[in-house]
């Protein structure tokens, strides 16, 4: 059974549930404030690992696999979230790998109504430094309905790089201003904090899912 961070309330109508991305874990400092931030908007907040990362905690120091190795664990998270009682709509998505691996299985849990959207914070379009190895493929005729939240700075993706990927219009892409791949701004320069970032992430998300 997979384990569970659970953020918010469990009466609220929508569950979100979240990847860590590909260095972190699941209560990693960045993870727990994005939980918290949705969880302030009215969302009930799910979080879990992978199993390469929950090893690290038993000192099994395993890299990061393949993204795509991981979808069967993504599609049991699910799974087992609805064991435990989760009813009501579910957005999945996550944090970097999290969210590319949660679109990588999206259509397929759009299609069977098990869940009703995706959310991305923070998309690895392409490797540090490799623009030309794109990880878009599936994102060109994405059904499900998306939000991605992207940092102006973020360097495995620019606004003007994604602006020539020809992407799903499913696809809604909001940018933060100066915000890094964690989304982050330098304060001084953009006036932004990542609270404030985190916050219109979160208000976003709420108008978006009530749409869906």
């Amino acid at each position: 059974m997979t384990h569970f961070l659970f953020d918010g309330f469990d009466t609220a109508p929508v569950t979100i549930l979240l990847a860590h991305g590909a260095g972190a874990s699941m209560d990693s400092p960045s993870m727990a404030a994005t939980a918290k931030a949705l969880a302030a908007a009215g969302f009930q907040v799910a979080r879990f690992e992978f199993h390469y990362m929950a090893a690290r905690r038993y000192g099994h120091r395993k890299p990061p696999p393949r993204a795509e190795t991981v979808n069967p664990e993504y599609i049991k998270a699910i799974a087992d979230l609805r064991a435990k009682g989760v009813t009501g709509k579910l957005i999945i998505g996550g944090k970097s790998m999290g969210g590319r691996v949660a679109s990588m299985v999206a259509d397929e849990m759009f299609e069977k109504g098990d869940s009703a959207g995706l959310v991305c914070l923070g998309y690895p379009f392409h490797p540090p430094a490799k623009p030309e190895q794109l990880r878009t493929k599936h994102l060109l005729g994405l059904k499900t309905p998306t939000l991605m939240f992207q940092g102006t700075r973020d360097e495995l993706g620019t606004k003007d790089e994604v602006a020539t990927y020809g992407l799903s219009d499913a696809i809604e892409m909001i940018w933060l201003e100066d915000g890094d791949h964690d989304l982050k701004p330098r304060k001084a320069i953009s006036g932004f904090s990542t609270a404030d970032h985190l916050g219109t992430m979160a208000e976003r998300v709420k108008a978006w899912a009530e749409g869906l």
